[in-house]
């Protein structure tokens, strides 16, 4: 049994067609197969079904590709700091999220970590979406990730610290801002500025909104809440935002105002990493600085914390 043995088992899983995987690698599918067959020679057990249409792993396959993907993360992650001790380069933490997170949740969070960590370089790297966020996760491309948590996502946990609901930006001289609460169906008709598409926000807004017969058609787009706000501050129609960024903008002064959408589900919000146990003490620590100053939040409107953190 060999490392690439354990790759190909893993990659053939997820894959589910030994020649789509064969193409994906540019090697023969009798190689590949070559792989399948040895591990199962040595244990004795079948590892795939085969079908028409590919294969699919048996239990015993699902188990091996479970503990050999932990383990040929943990051995990554082994030869990356390995690799940084040789050329005598400082240790790196990376993290993957939204473009607007640092601002609202980490700010406070980054000056703590650089003054405990000083010898630690903290980079950002920007994701559209919580799916795009996974996908830097498993390319190893991060250390952690900040997401909207509850989709379900191979290879990827989470572990969520607070909930949010959402509100109505608008400008103070609108009608609606002098309501203490509102409903989907007191939207309609109002110059809706949107998320852009494929985002977790975007998706749970359309499909409530679809649900009690209210159409939400964007006029406008937005990829952040802070282009969101200045939108509305510019009169260009109104927005919806989680309760941290409601919260930091009317607090901010200027034109606008957040109105609670009652009917609205509160989206969660957290971690997202491979394995836990595989971060370095300094990602963990990150975690706990930035779950403190999270913490410190619990007077925002809107915003449940995780029983963790309170």
């Amino acid at each position: 049994m060999t490392l690439e043995d354990l790759r190909i088992l893993v990659a053939a899983c997820e894959a589910g067609s030994m020649s789509s995987l064969a193409r994906e690698l540019q090697r023969t599918q009798s190689s590949i197969s070559q792989h399948i067959a040895r591990l199962e020679a040595e244990l004795g057990i079948r590892l795939f079904e085969r079908h028409a249409r590919g294969v699919q792993p048996t239990a015993a396959g699902k188990i091996l590709k479970d503990f050999a993907l932990e383990g040929l993360d943990a051995i990554e992650v082994g030869l990356q700091r390995v690799r940084a001790l040789q050329h005598g380069e400082s240790d790196t933490l990376t993290i993957t999220t939204g473009g607007t997170t640092v601002r609202h949740f980490m700010r406070h969070s980054v000056v703590s970590f650089r003054k405990e960590h000083p010898g630690v370089n903290l980079r950002f790297l920007p994701a559209s979406s919580t799916r795009r966020c996974f996908e830097i996760l498993r390319l190893n491309q991060a250390d952690l990730g900040f997401v909207t948590t509850g989709e379900p996502a191979r290879g990827i946990n989470e572990k969520t610290i607070a909930k949010q609901r959402l509100f109505l930006l608008t400008t103070k001289d609108d009608p609606l801002s002098r309501r203490r609460k509102l409903r989907l169906q007191d939207l309609k008709g109002i110059r809706y500025l949107g998320l852009a598409g494929g985002t977790t926000h975007h998706s749970a807004i359309e499909q409530a909104a679809a649900q009690r017969g209210v159409e939400l058609k964007a006029e406008v787009v937005f990829d952040d809440f802070d282009t969101a706000k200045l939108f509305v501050e510019l009169g260009l129609g109104q927005a919806i935002v989680p309760a941290v960024h409601a919260y930091n903008f009317e607090r901010g002064g200027g034109p606008v105002k957040a109105v609670l959408i009652a009917d609205l589900p509160s989206v969660s919000i957290g971690w997202a990493f491979r394995h836990w146990h595989h971060l370095s003490p300094a990602a963990r620590d990150f975690v706990e600085i930035t779950n403190r100053e999270i913490g410190k939040l619990h007077n925002v409107p809107g915003l449940e914390l995780a029983a963790a953190i309170r």
